[in-house]
């Protein structure tokens, strides 16, 4: 190690271009559903902790989420990065960079283009991005204009705080010959579970949800995923507003279904035709629009068992990625 490696430094990021959806998120903002404020955060947390986990960082340091297409970023001095999420065209001053490993870069323009698949990635820094922590949490809370950069997604000019972090040295960029699947979680091809409502006056319709594919609508967003296809009876007008979460599945009086996600509001007076399991929620972060998808009922035992297997395949990728940094 030089002596450069020992010391602790910051800097600011400059926003070239923002992209059309970026903003800092962390894995979100808990204890605050009483007063109506969501949990928010990535909306693929295991991923997210994983780019943190490939930097050094702990798993809750802030992060860049992006949509579609990436933004470009100005680095004023060496900084370590990792991609996660969706395959996009990542290039540092033209250099192509592959994505689920550490990259030590040089000062420069790092530039996230469009996705080759899926909707969603993810860009941790060493260090964190060190914007203002709002009860408990840097993440943005887009609809209530809070957390990350003044409650927002990115704009040019824009400036990232990163945390402090061990200063590198480094030209030209380093990429490590090793990596994590980047799809780790994720089966494009297999049906999304969810655990069905019993109540009596829905249990027929939470049913017919398996019964048919569904495409993502267009106007889907961090809130909700719409979904398109044969319309579902839904039952009269007039139930209570109930608690919701993410991954309830919401009946509107149109008959198509929407997927709450991480930004949902906490109650709702929609019928409840089910939930998405945990395990895979977050797939549907990357679902494109005009995707198609299957839903598949599952019981409760199911779905913990798979919650189980999706944190035993973090939790070992996440010590491979460990033990391979202090080798390096």
């Amino acid at each position: 190690m030089s002596a450069a490696d020992s010391l602790e430094t910051r800097c600011d990021i400059e926003v070239v271009a923002p992209g059309p959806l970026s903003h800092v998120q962390d894995l979100g903002r808990d204890g605050w559903r009483h007063l109506g404020i969501c949990r928010g955060g990535a909306l693929d947390p295991a991923c997210a902790a994983l780019a943190n986990a490939l930097v050094g960082n702990r798993d809750g340091d802030a992060v860049l989420e992006f949509t579609l297409q990436g933004p470009s970023l100005r680095l004023p001095r060496p900084l370590r990065i990792a991609l996660m999420g969706a395959l996009c065209e990542a290039r540092f001053e033209g250099q192509w960079l592959p994505p689920a490993r550490p990259i030590d870069l040089p000062a420069g323009v790092l530039s996230l283009g469009g996705m080759r698949s899926g909707v969603r990635g993810w860009l941790a820094v060493r260090g964190g991005l060190d914007t203002p922590c709002v009860l408990g949490s840097r993440a943005t809370d887009l609809r209530g204009g809070f957390g990350g950069i003044d409650g927002r997604a990115l704009r040019g000019g824009d400036r990232l705080p990163v945390g402090a972090h061990r200063a590198i040295d480094t030209s030209p960029p380093r990429i490590p010959g090793w990596w994590i699947d980047p799809e780790f979680n994720h089966d494009p091809h297999a049906p999304i579970r969810y655990l069905a409502s019993e109540a009596p006056a829905l249990r027929e319709i939470a049913a017919r949800l398996s019964r048919q594919a569904w495409r993502v609508n267009a106007a889907s967003n961090r809130q909700g995923l719409r979904l398109d296809g044969e319309a579902l009876q839904a039952p009269e007008a007039g139930a209570l507003s109930e608690p919701v979460a993410p991954g309830t599945i919401q009946l509107p009086a149109d008959g198509r279904p929407i997927v709450l996600l991480a930004d949902a509001q906490t109650v709702g007076g929609y019928a409840r035709l089910g939930h998405v399991i945990a395990a895979d929620l977050p797939r549907l972060a990357q679902a494109r629009p005009n995707a198609e998808l299957q839903f598949v009922r599952c019981d409760a035992a199911q779905a913990a068992a798979a919650a189980r297997k999706a944190r035993a395949e973090w939790a070992r990728l996440k010590l491979a990625i460990e033990a391979r940094l202090k080798r390096q």
